[in-house]
């Protein structure tokens, strides 16, 4: 266990078939951290039903498919130290196996958390408690995209997004599954198209 471990509580949901990786897992038993797994029939109704179920100063949202090493969860604690009042957020890799071109998919990832400020779930968003029922947590009606949304919340609240300097992975199955091309295509078209209100909203200021 890290000494003067921030007090965090991390919140994995899941949806009808999902698994939690055993090497996520392993790596969190290592900490004093408390796990709250939670499946409310959608994502963004189980990470609020995490949410308000947590007893720990800072949430941690990750998915069931993360993985991660020591070096990632030392520097989550040492940024969150830092700067206690600003969303947390690690670069993405993508696991083994997958198409060739997952590693576009990474860097496309890190791209559009560092230079245009979205980074979307997988990333392992932490942040305070208090700040994170400020933003009124993730929309539970939107139709897709409550990660992508939260911040955007966030943001307009004026608080501050920060890269920890660390990555987590995240398992390229879904382009397994639906083919490189087509998922990536159609990931790039939605998010997009969740972004334009979005971005216009925040530059007005509502």
């Amino acid at each position: 266990m890290v000494a003067n471990t921030p007090s965090i509580s991390v919140i994995i949901p899941l949806r009808t078939g999902d698994q939690i990786d055993d090497r996520l897992m392993a790596e969190l038993q290592k900490y004093d951290v408390e796990v709250l797994v939670s499946s409310e029939g959608t994502r963004a109704k189980s990470l609020n039903r995490g949410a308000a179920q947590a007893t720990r100063k800072f949430l941690w949202f990750l998915h069931a498919d993360s993985v991660m090493g020591s070096y990632s969860f030392n520097t989550l604690t040492h940024s969150l130290e830092r700067y206690p009042t600003r969303l947390h957020y690690f670069d993405l890799i993508f696991t083994e196996g997958g198409p060739a071109m997952m590693k576009l998919n990474a860097l496309g990832a890190n791209f559009r958390s560092r230079i245009l400020g979205v980074p979307f779930g997988d990333q392992g968003l932490c942040l305070r408690k208090d700040l994170f029922f400020k933003t009124d947590g993730y929309p539970e009606d939107a139709e897709y995209g409550e990660d992508h949304l939260f911040i955007w919340q966030a943001r307009r609240h004026k608080i501050r997004l920060q890269s920890i300097g660390a990555r987590i992975g995240t398992s390229p199955r879904a382009y397994e599954q639906e083919g490189w091309f087509n998922l990536t295509l159609k990931r790039q078209i939605l998010w997009i198209k969740q972004a334009l209100p979005q971005w216009w909203q925040w530059v007005r200021g509502k």
